[in-house]
């Protein structure tokens, strides 16, 4: 594996994502980033909107199974949002 670019730790414990690394994958300012290990390597990728879990929690959580279309994507779009709203 060819190394893409590098970044400094600052003292308060931030990085830069270097330009090509946004580029490549077109990180702007408000992206979320997922670290995960894997064996002894640290990963770092864009995250994605919505995993599948939380699809199904949105669509199944603490209501009856029988609703509309229109109440399933109601739920689904409240959900996405509270999961992705600014703190």
């Amino acid at each position: 594996m060819s190394k893409l670019a590098e970044s400094r730790l600052t003292v308060q414990g931030q990085i830069s994502v270097p330009a090509e690394v946004r580029r490549r994958l077109g990180l702007t300012a408000g992206s979320v980033l997922e670290w995960d290990l894997e064996d002894d390597q640290v990963v770092v990728r864009r995250a994605t909107r919505y995993s599948s879990t939380d699809v199904h929690a949105a669509l199944f959580a603490r209501t009856p199974p029988k609703r509309t279309l229109k109440e399933l994507k109601a739920a689904a779009a409240e959900h996405i949002k509270k999961k992705h709203a600014r703190r």
